[in-house]
């Protein structure tokens, strides 16, 4: 981690880049000691692009279609990462398995989140699985990112009900409001080195994590 300075994140996205704005924002704010250096997509119509520049973010753009296999595709991404020499590495709806190889070269500096209450519902599709299992609670993970999908050792988790009538809209909107409070949360954790991986486990404040820390929630 920097020794000086706010901690250097680059931020990975595929879409609307809703979770990098909340990061953006509390970064401007003063409430999260980081600052974002790169905002890098996979994908040259992602909205989250334009909403970056916007903030006045820099960014960049590795297109997996620009590039013949997987291993090439990463070859480019890494490259991109490293010229910013960023502290950690951010997935925010970022729709791409990354390969053993690309986690391991980064172990213990990439984090995810993941709607839904992992290990619980890895993959995609996450609110239509709940509401068509019945579930009566349902919510978001922020997690390290390791090889196995979604598998990653879980830091803080954030809890909703599923309530009578919900949609998958509904139901997403009220986790997302949650993602976008435990995200800045757990990046502020690290920027402040309460946070680290090791070992294949989290450890927050010097105890290894059992299971994710589960952030309060008002039942919304």
């Amino acid at each position: 981690m920097s020794a000086h300075g706010p901690l250097r994140l680059v931020v990975l996205i595929s879409g609307r880049g809703s979770n990098m704005a909340a990061i953006a924002r509390a970064c401007a704010a003063g409430t999260l000691h980081a600052r974002i250096v790169r905002v890098i997509a996979d994908q040259p119509d992602a909205g989250g692009i334009e909403l970056a520049r916007g903030l006045g973010l820099q960014t960049g753009i590795v297109p997996r279609g620009h590039h013949p296999d997987r291993a090439a595709f990463e070859a480019a991404l890494g490259a991109a990462i490293d010229a910013d020499a960023p502290d950690l590495i951010v997935l925010a709806g970022f729709m791409r398995v990354l390969s053993p190889a690309f986690t391991a070269r980064y172990a213990g500096r990439i984090l995810n989140i993941h709607p839904s209450l992992l290990p619980a519902y890895r993959g995609l599709h996450t609110h239509e699985r709940a509401l068509a299992a019945g579930e009566r609670e349902h919510g978001v993970t922020v997690h390290y990112v390791t090889a196995e999908l979604d598998g990653g050792p879980a830091i803080l988790q954030a809890r909703v009900p599923v309530l009578p009538g919900d949609t998958v809209a509904s139901l997403s909107a009220r986790v997302q409001q949650q993602e976008h409070i435990i995200y800045p949360r757990v990046i502020g954790w690290i920027a402040a080195g309460r946070l680290r991986a090791d070992g294949g486990a989290a450890w927050l404040d010097g105890r290894r994590l059992q299971g994710p820390v589960i952030e309060a929630t008002e039942a919304t």
